[in-house]
């Protein structure tokens, strides 16, 4: 079940390859978020519960979201603010993953909105790898700050 919460915590998966870096970001599941592409991406993540550690809700979040178990060393990456309101914390870890086998948690909602009818969803429908310059027009533009971040931290 989705929770609503005013502090999330994700990471930020990054490869480099020979092409050069790139990201990976999840594509939210649902009818809002079916048509939308450009601003909608985000890194995987969640709310933050009251007395959780964030780097290990980070962790929990993207496990749910994507069925892949985070692992390595974690580089903060800080936090954001987004246009809504939410602040979202953030840390890097370099891997790779098969962003055509994820897997991802499910939620409830109302749809259409006021009709008393509830659907399941998987809360990720999709991940993608991206180009630094690619992931920042799909993504949420607050959180592009993440990327900035990462590669000042990789110099």
């Amino acid at each position: 079940m989705s929770k609503r919460s005013s502090v999330s915590a994700g990471l930020l998966l990054f490869r480099r390859t020979g092409g050069g870096l790139e990201i990976f970001l999840a594509h939210p599941g649902g009818p809002f978020w079916v048509r939308r592409d450009e601003g909608a991406w985000t890194i995987p993540k969640g709310g933050v519960e009251a007395g959780e550690d964030p780097l290990d809700a980070a962790r929990r979040e993207f496990e749910e979201e994507t069925g892949i178990v985070p692992r390595g060393e974690f580089v903060p990456l800080g936090s954001i603010r987004q246009r809504a309101g939410k602040i979202v914390h953030a840390w890097a870890w370099e891997g790779d993953a098969d962003a055509a086998r994820i897997t991802s948690n499910t939620t409830e909602t109302e749809w259409p909105r006021g009709s008393g009818r509830r659907i399941t969803y998987p809360e990720i429908d999709r991940c993608a790898w991206f180009t630094p310059e690619e992931a920042r027009t799909r993504m949420n533009a607050a959180q592009a700050a993440f990327i900035d971040r990462l590669r000042e931290h990789l110099g």
